[in-house]
């Protein structure tokens, strides 16, 4: 897969738990700025994890989005 390139429901599930914020935006279709922002305003369609400064996006919330499942368990 190109790094530009959106990845698909059937790449995404073979990810990493969790991937950080760029990946995960590429893998929604917006940019790393908006997802930041969402994240930020307590809106992002994904659950979150805070490791110090570094913030990353749990898999299985994109997994259950891009499959139409919807929104993360709270």
């Amino acid at each position: 897969m190109e790094h530009s390139q959106r990845p698909t429901l059937a790449d995404v599930e073979q990810w990493p738990a969790t991937v950080r914020v760029p990946q995960a935006a590429l893998a929604l279709g917006c940019s790393r700025s908006e997802l930041y922002e969402q994240i930020k305003r307590g809106k992002a369609p994904v659950r979150t994890l805070e490791f110090g400064r570094r913030r990353v996006v749990i898999t299985a919330d994109l997994v259950r989005l891009l499959s139409g499942e919807g929104q993360p368990a709270a």
